[in-house]
């Protein structure tokens, strides 16, 4: 992808805008022009005595051309302004749009800080190049040339005197911009990693403290700031190398000016006017020669910054709508996994972590889900959804492939509790609501109560009006797990995945959370726990090992078997003896 190519289209739909702040640059340019002719006009009826009868209408021109020139800038600087603001609102709308359609190995691989720095720094250097360096170039490219042919009609003797330095700003221009779009790249990576640093330690500042690491924390964000810092000094040494030079060819010109004109006005080869007119021309040529070397940093900084942009835009979406996808008005919640193999690198097919699965959930069964950490538990029910694509095998909902569905028609009926609780910084109401904002309250109460959020949200300040601090700051482990549960229920999924959802409560609100999930009936469960007691009343327990499925049945039927099953259960109630029931530490552990 070609950056330019890329970004070509969302100026082109500004085009109008920014054709009409391009000509309105011409009157900016002829304007700027005029004001030293007129002066030069002035000198000359001074010398031969005409300045009497001269003096009012060059005057009342001077000011005329002060007015356009001031009010047609204005115009041009807003026409500008406002193309580059809806180029770059029309640019992040559509990243962010393409970033929502990213799947989730997407975000597996790329950090937070860098797609920041895409959506913030990196944008706003396209926004600036649309506003101030396209008008800037053309503007300064217009004065350059003008002022040449002017002064040409002038006197082309001094014009080719002072154009002599031209062609060695043009190389020293070429040169700095060779130099310093690497070193804007570096930049843009440094930038990145200081934002991924400081996210991290923000949004784990919790950790931070508990482990007392603030002075490690303030060490990894200086080197990240220092290298940050080295990088923008690298860039600065190039500009300031190159800077000086192009002003000592800029500030040449005065010299040239004083030199070559005052001996041809000396010898009788140019009159005074003149001489005058060409100084008054002379920041016409100066001028853009002192902006070269900044426009050329703005220009690669653009550069840069858009090379970084569409490398993230490059990275394949994996998965997409079919061409003919299959949309239903609501899944009835059969799922079947056929020989389902799952790799999370695609090049190593090999490296497994769901090998040969297997089994059927009917419409309104509930599926247990137990085994050690790691043993491919979550990456099972992701694929359900579709967050990832199965390696080999298929999973079918309701008989058709899960491949087939549209993705949007698929994911409104799963809906997912996980262990892992994410809350947005929105009202308790919001965030129960968030998959039904309209929904009304009767319709929140009920799953809150299910989920034995209820109580505690009504004791909060403002009850289902508190706000709910960034990732839930401010709530217990098991009150973030409830509310979590809470919006998974509000929206009434035809498939239900509880990841571990109840891991920080006590056992007797679990207890009640399992009978309350009774009332729910018709929904597809998939419950992963590691508590025997939250998979113990499903229809059919998966105990996984190692990606595969080692063992399945009921909690009866499994203890029998005295697998690994039995095994887990023994670990978190002692020991168990079929046909009776045991009571330890006044926990019911039998059948």
């Amino acid at each position: 992808m070609q950056p330019f190519k890329w970004v070509w289209p969302y100026f082109k739909r500004y085009l109008n805008m920014f054709i009409a702040g391009l000509a309105i640059c011409f009157v900016v340019a002829a304007a700027s022009l005029i004001n030293p002719y007129i002066s030069g006009l002035l000198v000359g009826a001074v010398q031969d005595g005409t300045w009497r009868e001269k003096l009012i209408p060059f005057v009342s021109v001077f000011v005329l051309v002060t007015f356009i020139r001031t009010a047609s800038r204005y115009g041009m600087l807003n026409i500008f302004e406002h193309a580059s603001q809806n180029t770059v609102l029309d640019l992040r709308n559509d990243i962010y749009n393409w970033i929502q359609g990213q799947n989730y190995s997407f975000f597996d691989t790329n950090r937070v800080g860098d797609i920041m720095a895409r959506m913030t720094a990196d944008l706003d250097a396209v926004r600036h190049f649309s506003s101030y360096v396209i008008y800037a170039v053309f503007e300064n490219i217009i004065i350059f040339i003008a002022a040449i042919i002017m002064m040409f009609t002038i006197s082309w003797q001094l014009t080719l005197i002072m154009l002599a330095v031209a062609p060695i700003t043009a190389i020293l221009a070429r040169k700095q911009a060779t130099r310093v779009k690497p070193a804007f790249f570096t930049i843009r990576e440094r930038f990145s990693k200081l934002n991924s640093v400081c996210e991290e330690n923000i949004g784990g500042n919790r950790v931070v403290k508990a482990f007392a690491q603030e002075a490690y924390e303030k060490e990894k964000f200086t080197e990240a700031n220092q290298s940050y810092y080295d990088g923008q000094i690298a860039a600065s040494k190039i500009w300031a190398k190159y800077m000086p030079w192009l002003d000592f060819c800029a500030n040449i010109l005065n010299v040239a000016l004083l030199l070559g004109g005052g001996i041809l006005v000396i010898t009788g080869r140019l009159e005074l006017w003149r001489l005058v007119t060409i100084n008054g021309c002379l920041w016409a040529l100066n001028n853009p020669m002192r902006q070269f070397g900044f426009l050329v940093n703005d220009a690669q900084n653009f550069f840069a910054s858009l090379d970084k942009i569409c490398e993230m835009l490059r990275k394949r979406v994996y998965i997409q709508n079919p061409e003919n996808p299959v949309r239903s008005e609501r899944l009835n919640g059969a799922v079947e996994f056929r020989n389902v193999t799952f790799s999370y690198d695609k090049n190593e097919p090999h490296a497994a972590v769901l090998k040969n699965i297997s089994f059927y959930a009917a419409p309104g069964s509930s599926i247990g889900i137990v085994g050690a950490t790691g043993s491919g538990k979550t990456t099972l029910v992701n694929l359900i959804g579709r967050f990832y694509d199965v390696t080999g095998g298929e999973v079918l909902v309701d008989g058709i492939n899960v491949k087939d569905y549209d993705l949007q028609n698929l994911r409104r009926d799963i809906a997912t509790a996980a262990q892992d609780v994410f809350l947005f910084s929105d009202t308790v109401e919001g965030n129960v609501a968030y998959a039904v904002p309209e929904a009304p309250m009767e319709r929140l109460t009920r799953p809150a109560l299910a989920a034995d959020a209820d109580g505690f949200i009504r004791e909060l300040e403002d009850g289902y009006d508190t706000i709910v601090g960034e990732r839930g700051v401010g709530l217990s482990g098991g009150q973030k797990q409830r509310l979590s549960l809470a919006r998974a229920l509000a929206a009434n999924p035809s498939i239900l995945i509880l990841d571990d959802t109840t891991s920080a409560v006590d056992m007797e609100t679990e207890h009640g959370i399992q009978q309350a999930l009774k009332q729910y009936k018709g929904q597809t469960k998939f419950i992963i726990a590691h508590r025997i007691s939250s998979v113990k009343p499903a229809d059919m327990i998966l105990v996984m090992d190692k990606g595969e499925i080692t063992e399945r049945g009921t909690h009866e039927e499994l203890l029998a078997r005295r697998g690994i099953y039995h095994q887990l259960f023994e670990a978190q109630y002692g020991t168990y003896e079929i046909g009776a029931d045991t009571k330890k530490g006044g926990v019911l552990v039998g059948a």
